[in-house]
């Protein structure tokens, strides 16, 4: 159904709700919010700031009543076009929902609002002794809602699992206007439906988020970081399969290649190695003991499998910056050319050299710039291609690459996303993946959550 745009008597009614102060038709406030960091962006017809649940659900009444549509939005550090306003609308823009109500420290829980930016807010738990494993690489910006929306991951996703594995509960106004509460304050609950992982991951499409609670552990005694470098990218992977083979679960296990490598050395100069074709970022934690034992296995196993040196970082410092190298890779890469195509795909830790090997077959055989990276430990390769859009033929053939990745994805028994989501750069391959009865299925779920289909629509193809 098409969306209808916002008009002046609308918009007037938007004011009332959240004051005039906190929303804006003018168009230097709209191009701000619409785009993600896919660089793609559609223009919305207007942005509010709510602050609370009720201005939501007025706002949503609003929407339903005169069909316009309404999408949430928080930091805009999406990889998948998910907040971009496709249809138009009133962007939502949460970043007023900024407060953590209350770390309990006895049950190991938080209430929190979606506004609160992921890097701050685990700071906020370290300085109570406790931990927030769920640490995706826009955690300086992203934020807490945007992470629940996406279900994000993060490279400590090897050993703690990923953000749906910490979410409790959540109070969601949903596409209607009724203002819902979900999921539990105990560890245990299986009353009824579990609605509270169903919102996880749904994209903003079938609920906005105005309040969480969030599952902690105990802060981990001692962390060690490892680094080990490869002269065949191939090798690097094998080692990660050897690593779990033999039982040993660090918290992260990171891969860069060559260009990435590369990219982040001329892009921070901190003095990287440029002349091998892979490295590993290892971290491993818990009591002293067992950190020093565990990261004295992986040393010589790592040797064993081929590598040409295994270092450990001095000094939490020289961690930090390893981790700051490992987060500055997708800035980087534009170093490499003006425009990204960049996919989560996961498979199999025993298939990564596989891919591995796919990808550098593919590189060699279509010219393009092709650049892996990502959570190792997890299977989730982080692939990116680096080309000049404007370039028609170079984008064929990227295009067609990125087609041919995904089928080789499925085959080897991997998915197409790992915490990117589908939103609107990867709705047309979801079918590759999600077969149709399933997707009918997700559809009638939508539909009974959105009978009018206001919320964010377009992505995802589900409306």
């Amino acid at each position: 159904m098409e969306r209808k745009p916002i008009t002046a008597p609308v918009f007037k009614q938007i004011q009332r709700i959240v004051g005039k102060a906190n929303c804006s038709r003018e168009k230097e406030d709209r191009l701000c919010y619409a785009f993600d960091a896919t660089r793609q962006e559609a223009l919305p017809d207007a942005v509010a700031f709510p602050e609370n649940s009720s201005q939501i659900s007025q706002i949503l009444m609003l929407a339903n009543a005169h069909n316009f549509a309404v999408i949430p939005r928080g930091a805009g550090t999406g990889m998948s076009g998910g907040s971009v306003p496709v249809a138009g609308g009133l962007v939502v823009v949460m970043t007023r929902f900024n407060r953590i109500i209350g770390i309990d420290t006895d049950n190991l829980i938080v209430h929190v609002e979606p506004g609160v930016v992921t890097g701050a807010f685990q700071k906020a738990v370290r300085e109570k002794g406790l931990f927030y494993p769920p640490d995706p690489a826009s955690s300086e910006f992203s934020t807490l809602g945007g992470n629940v929306a996406e279900c994000a991951g993060g490279p400590k996703a090897v050993k703690y699992g990923v953000t749906r594995d910490y979410v409790l509960g959540l109070e969601v106004v949903l596409p209607t206007g009724e203002i819902i509460h979900t999921g539990v304050k105990t560890a245990k609950g299986v009353v009824g439906y579990d609605l509270t992982r169903l919102l996880t991951g749904s994209e903003g499409t079938l609920g906005v988020i105005t309040n969480l609670t969030l599952r902690l552990l105990p802060l981990p005694e001692t962390v060690k970081t490892l680094t080990a470098l490869y002269d065949r990218m191939e090798t690097a992977a094998e080692t990660v399969s050897e690593i779990i083979r033999r039982g040993i679960i660090p918290r992260t296990i990171e891969f860069m290649d060559n260009a990435s490598i590369r990219c982040v050395e001329n892009y921070l100069n901190m003095g990287l190695p440029e002349d091998v074709a892979a490295m590993l970022i290892i971290e491993v934690d818990g009591s002293a003991e067992a950190v020093r034992e565990a990261a004295e296995a992986i040393h010589s196993l790592c040797m064993e499998m081929g590598a040409r040196r295994v270092d450990s970082a001095c000094s939490p410092e020289a961690a930090a910056q390893l981790w700051q190298a490992r987060k500055s890779i997708s800035p980087a890469l534009y170093t490499l050319g003006p425009d990204k195509i960049n996919e989560d795909i996961v498979v199999p830790r025993s298939r990564i050299p596989d891919m591995v090997r796919k990808i550098k077959s593919l590189s060699q055989s279509t010219g393009l710039t092709m650049v892996g990276f990502g959570h190792a430990g997890d299977g989730n390769i982080h692939f990116n291609i680096m080309l000049d859009k404007k370039d028609a033929a170079a984008l064929e053939k990227a295009n067609s690459a990125v087609e041919e990745i995904f089928d080789y994805t499925l085959e080897l028994g991997g998915t197409l996303s790992g915490e990117h989501g589908i939103g609107i750069s990867k709705a047309q391959y979801m079918g590759k993946e999600i077969a149709a009865p399933q997707l009918a299925l997700m559809k009638r779920i939508k539909k009974a959550f959105d009978p009018a289909g206001i919320l964010n629509p377009g992505k995802m193809k589900l409306s």
